[in-house]
């Protein structure tokens, strides 16, 4: 199966947020969105435990990086990624369920963090978007909205498979450290 997992950094989109957000009952495809609310957005921003974190571009890269090798280390099939200053979009191919993918991603991405960084902390809001690609269409568009939706790009990933596009970047790596 094909997915397309999204997660955010830790306190930078917020329930009640003006862009639109999801929660535990709001979160399936096609379901809409939570409305803008200031009140909501207030009073999720002070129950958070430590500050926002955002990625500098040397920490988007390093997260891309463990992505990729994380994915090669466990045998799936990194398709295409996008990670931002304040969020990550991963297509990734795997024979098991999203949870666990979406889980080591993060769990080596935060590691790597840390590691460079000097820093135990918080880095990701619990859970994430675990969307099934279910046909190449699917696929099609969810990388078309991963590589070119997102505004400008900062650390992309392309597999290799498809050269043709502006985003291809070679894959290069080792396992997890």
């Amino acid at each position: 199966m094909t997915y397309l997992l999204t997660f955010t950094c830790y306190g930078t989109h917020l329930r009640g947020d003006a862009r639109g957000s999801v929660d535990r009952h709001r979160n399936q495809p096609g379901q809409p969105t939570l409305a803008h609310n200031p009140h909501l957005q207030t009073a999720d921003q002070s129950r958070l435990q430590s500050p926002p974190v955002t990625l500098s571009e040397p920490g988007c890269r390093l997260v891309l990086e463990s992505m990729k090798q994380t994915c090669r280390f466990r045998g799936w099939l990194l398709v295409a990624a996008h990670v931002r200053t304040n969020h990550v979009h991963v297509i990734v191919a795997s024979e098991g369920p999203a949870e666990p993918i979406l889980r080591d991603l993060k769990s080596y991405a935060s590691r790597r963090l840390n590691e460079a960084e000097g820093a135990q902390r918080k880095r990701w809001t619990r859970g994430g978007s675990t969307r099934s690609l279910p046909t190449a269409r699917a696929i099609e568009n969810a990388m078309r909205y991963v590589l070119d939706g997102q505004g400008g790009s900062m650390a992309v990933y392309l597999a290799a498979e498809d050269r043709s596009h502006p985003h291809h970047e070679p894959d290069r790596g080792a396992a997890p450290g």
